[in-house]
């Protein structure tokens, strides 16, 4: 079975949508830039915290700091989520690298320090997960995790 798609992006800015999440690592808890969306996007946020895994790639949730109905994580080095985000620039390069994995549409960026970002594309918030360079070797198996409740929670459309 092929859960993964890999793609240009090549969609019109205005079609695009992203949430992902993003990471650093503090000592030994990972800590989270909370975003702040408006109140219909918060409001889709706590939606899909609430239905977010409580493993994602065998790794239990653990929370980044602060606390945050926007945020989430797994494993350490982190898996971190976050709900809510603004788009991202990258999202207007026509060559932008996108993929696919079980209906739902991100992202791709490499991060200068090896790490993946992955944004949601075409739903009405952006989820942004961010995969640590020291997970990388799993591939994309946390979005495979995660696009289930990003499905049920997130519904399809350009965000405001």
């Amino acid at each position: 079975m092929n859960f993964f798609r890999h793609r240009p992006l090549g969609l019109p800015a205005f079609a695009l949508l992203i949430t992902v999440a993003g990471c650093s690592s503090a000592d030994d808890s990972a800590s989270a830039a909370v975003p702040s969306p408006g109140a219909g996007v918060t409001k889709l946020c706590r939606e899909l915290d609430r239905v977010l895994p409580s493993k994602v790639d065998d790794q239990d949730r653990r929370d980044p700091e602060p606390a945050s109905a926007l945020t989430a994580g797994w494993g350490d080095p982190a898996i971190i989520l976050r709900c809510g985000v603004e788009r991202p620039s990258k999202m207007d390069d026509p060559e932008a690298d996108g993929v696919e994995v079980n209906g739902v549409g991100w992202l791709l960026e490499k991060q200068d320090d090896g790490s993946f970002r992955f944004t949601t594309t075409l739903r009405k918030a952006y989820v942004e997960v961010t995969i640590p360079k020291d997970r990388t070797d799993d591939g994309m198996a946390p979005l495979v995790d995660l696009a289930p409740t990003v499905k049920k929670a997130i519904p399809e459309g350009i965000a405001d």
